[in-house]
């Protein structure tokens, strides 16, 4: 579903005198359909960055990110905005660390609005669904999240990353702000993607949520600590 050839990612700082700072190099990685590989290595190694890659958040320098979409193997690193954003809605989700939504839009139609090929009624119906499964009360649907804690706003990125079943799904962290109940709702959820053939690439610093649904890891190793 999603592979990654000789893939190498710097980062240049223009108000450092073009200083170059390299964070990936060939970087190879394989991920298939149900399966579900956690990134690992230390803080600051490139994790991060390599899920910002392969979603088409980053340009890679060099080398390729080949995606199975409609059909066919598409290079994320060199298919044009046009495409990555068709990709986007149609194969790859994302679920980031924090909640990024347009202000003042109710926690119920932000998650709708990230369902994929379903009627108005039956995505709003599926959205109270995961918003009650990830115990974000009913009445909070109705209310924007800016005001919601950090927990439940991580909960309305999850029910938003989860509502479109996206073939191939990229998770940041996705436990990072929760308790141990939620947390357990979220391996479930995972391990019912799975079970649904979504590959999914995921970072995972609470390793009891990484043990509980990794397949397999893959090393994200510091340039700066490589021979």
């Amino acid at each position: 579903m999603l592979r990654t050839d000789s893939l190498d990612k710097s980062f240049t700082l223009h108000l450092r005198n073009g200083l170059r700072i390299p964070v990936l190099h060939d970087v190879n990685l394989a991920v298939h359909a149900g399966e579900c590989v956690a990134l690992t290595g230390p803080s600051g190694a490139g994790k991060t960055t390599l899920l910002r890659s392969l979603y088409g958040n980053y340009r890679a320098d060099a080398g390729h990110i080949w995606l199975r979409h409609d059909g066919a193997m598409i290079d994320i690193a060199a298919a044009p905005p046009r495409t990555v954003v068709q990709v986007r809605a149609a194969t790859l989700g994302y679920v980031s660390q924090f909640l990024r939504v347009v202000p003042r839009v109710p926690a119920l139609d932000i998650v709708a609005d990230a369902a994929r090929g379903l009627a108005p009624d039956v995505a709003r119906a599926r959205a109270e669904e995961l918003l009650l499964r990830l115990n974000i009360p009913r009445r909070l649907h109705a209310l924007p999240p800016a005001t919601f804690s950090g927990g439940e706003q991580q909960r309305i990125n999850l029910a938003r990353g989860f509502i479109g079943r996206h073939p191939v799904l990229l998770l940041d962290e996705p436990t990072a702000s929760l308790d141990a109940e939620n947390r357990d709702i979220v391996i479930a959820m995972i391990r019912a993607a799975k079970a649904e053939k979504i590959a999914i690439v995921g970072i995972f610093h609470d390793t009891t949520v990484r043990d509980a649904v990794a397949d397999r890891t893959h090393d994200v190793t510091p340039l700066q600590d490589a021979a």
